[in-house]
């Protein structure tokens, strides 16, 4: 296992079809890290023989792409689509999805029924799922694949909507590295930090799918998204990046 742990945290993050693209990832991660207690935090780089949630952050994109763990490569979205009201009233995938994987990995870990090495595999999924579960274009239509089938133009240049907001407008927003990120958007008082974390992952991809939505409005086919977009949508990927940190960090303390 651990073989195939360095294996897969080696590979070129451009196999996957990342939610956030690493950078995302990393900063979501180390969010977290900042928040959990000195036990929690213990523990967590314990299961992980010695590594930070950040090192693990985009194992599972390319994890997904290896035949061990082909079956989870529809755990990393969700699909709701116009006619459907919700997440709570669309249809679900057959082989899971972001929430019912993270679901099912919480209650896996607080069983304490898992092998180290199945112990280790769970944290690093939970870890990517989180920040799966707050990238808009992972909660989008099932018949546009969450933005795959929308050509937009970014900048002038053809783009996918789904690409757009892998790692593209992350960049555009601003040229931080996951700790400046952190550094920058990580400034919520203790009340606003406790009301984001209220809920469940259930409430959290409700909240993911309005974005996605608003994001369809305003990201019609052919159009030229550029410097108005990144003013708009920068705000809103700082308060998921936020968002999914503290969220992951709480989860980790009530696991752990």
């Amino acid at each position: 296992m651990k073989r195939l742990l360095t294996l897969c945290l080696t590979l070129s993050v451009a196999l996957s079809a990342s939610a956030w693209g690493p950078k995302g990832h990393d900063t979501v991660a180390y969010i977290a890290e900042k928040h959990l207690s000195k036990r929690t935090l213990k523990k967590v780089q314990e299961i992980l023989d010695g590594h930070s949630l950040v090192y693990v952050a985009n194992w599972l994109d390319n994890a997904s792409h290896t035949e061990e763990y082909a079956h989870t490569k529809t755990w990393h979205y969700v699909n709701v689509d116009p006619n459907e009201a919700s997440y709570a009233e669309a249809v679900k995938e057959a082989k899971g999805d972001v929430v019912t994987a993270i679901n099912d990995i919480v209650a896996h870990l607080k069983s304490g029924e898992l092998t180290a090495d199945e112990e280790r595999v769970e944290l690093m999924m939970l870890i990517h799922l989180v920040g799966d579960m707050h990238c808009p274009m992972h909660a989008g239509y099932r018949n546009d694949l969450g933005g795959n089938r929308t050509k937009v133009k970014y900048f002038g240049k053809e783009r996918k909507l789904h690409a757009v907001w892998d790692s593209e407008i992350v960049e555009s927003a601003h040229r931080w590295g996951y700790a400046e990120w952190q550094y920058q958007v990580d400034r919520a008082t203790k009340r606003e930090q406790k009301a984001m974390i209220q809920g469940t992952p259930n409430d959290w991809i409700e909240e993911t799918v309005l974005l996605a939505r608003d994001i369809y409005e305003r990201s019609t086919t052919g159009e030229n998204l550029s410097y108005d977009y990144v003013a708009y949508y920068a705000p809103v990927v700082e308060q998921q990046f936020l968002k999914g940190g503290l969220r992951l960090a709480s989860l980790l303390e009530e696991i752990y």
